[in-house]
């Protein structure tokens, strides 16, 4: 592309950030819609990331990404914060609005798309959830808002998926009686919870009569400690008819290949990356992206996977 005068920038902040994949996604969106855009990864240490937010602004940048460790130590540098990103108490995006920043998270829209693109369906699946850290916390509630019958938090702290479950059963009570004025939720039973805690091990305590969607919402297995799993015993896989794993690299995790051969399906992180970047990079721009474009830019994610 001709970089002059003219083009915008764009970039993502984290720490590190060196191994983000971010750009082979918007530079591609970019060359491929005509906008006159570049796109750069951006280290920011964890004091400095007031002062980053504020030099993005000075500097006319339209937009960031934020990855670990700041995506919700930026929020009290916005102007403005999107009532998903409120929710979930951590943004990933940054859009330019007057006099700073407003904050989306499009990470869980992300992965909604990814799941809908792979045929995934959430509304009345019971649905394993595995760990209890932020990123498990905004599944949580991202399940709970697409009409999941009942989310089972597993994790080695029992006291964290507690507090997890606790928060999200609160927020589903309030969308029921609508008093947020969300109602994306189905009415429930009187007293019924949609979210269970469980520590890791409990998991043999679930009905074995039907099959459950699991979701894997840890660093465990991700490069360079490939294999690795956070729960091993192949019984627990013998319950999962679709895996899905929020890790991206390895292309194929631990926990997708026995969730295989156990007989169920899995898909990894790759594409869930892909749309909550693609989401973004529609609200930075207001464009539209085709599916076959989206597919496209897979494929340049996958060949840069193989170089990674």
């Amino acid at each position: 592309m001709d970089i002059n005068g003219h083009t915008r920038v764009l970039g993502v902040i984290g720490n590190p950030v060196e191994h983000t994949m971010s750009p082979v996604i918007h530079n591609n969106l970019a060359a491929a819609t005509g906008e006159n855009l570049v796109y750069t990864a951006f280290h920011v240490e964890n004091e400095n990331v007031g002062d980053a937010v504020k030099g993005a602004y000075a500097l006319n940048l339209l937009g960031m990404n934020v990855t670990v460790p700041h995506k919700s130590a930026v929020i009290p540098y916005l102007k403005e914060i999107d009532p998903l990103a409120g929710r979930i108490g951590a943004v990933n995006t940054l859009v330019r609005c007057e006099g700073g920043f407003k904050g989306y998270n499009t990470d869980m829209p992300g992965l909604l798309r990814a799941m809908e693109h792979d045929g995934v369906a959430i509304k009345g699946e019971e649905i394993i959830l595995l760990g209890a850290g932020g990123v498990a916390r905004a599944v949580a509630m991202m399940l709970a808002d697409n009409g999941a019958a009942q989310i089972y938090i597993l994790n080695r702290s029992l006291k964290k998926a507690e507090e997890i479950a606790r928060e999200v059963n609160s927020y589903c009570k309030k969308s029921h009686s609508g008093s947020d004025g969300n109602n994306s939720l189905e009415p429930s039973k009187e007293g019924f919870e949609p979210v269970k805690a469980m520590g890791l091990e409990e998991f043999s305590s679930l009905p074995s009569d039907r099959k459950y969607i699991a979701i894997h919402a840890t660093s465990v297995g991700m490069h360079p400690n490939t294999e690795e799993a956070v729960i091993e015993d192949e019984k627990f896989y013998k319950l999962v008819k679709t895996g899905y794993d929020i890790v991206f690299n390895p292309l194929e995790t631990k926990f997708m290949k026995l969730c295989k051969a156990a007989g169920g399906e899995s898909f990894g992180g790759l594409r869930m990356l892909l749309y909550q970047g693609i989401i973004a990079y529609e609200l930075w721009t207001g464009k539209s992206i085709s599916d076959n474009l989206a597919d496209e830019v897979y494929e340049k994610m996958l060949d840069a996977m193989r170089n990674f």
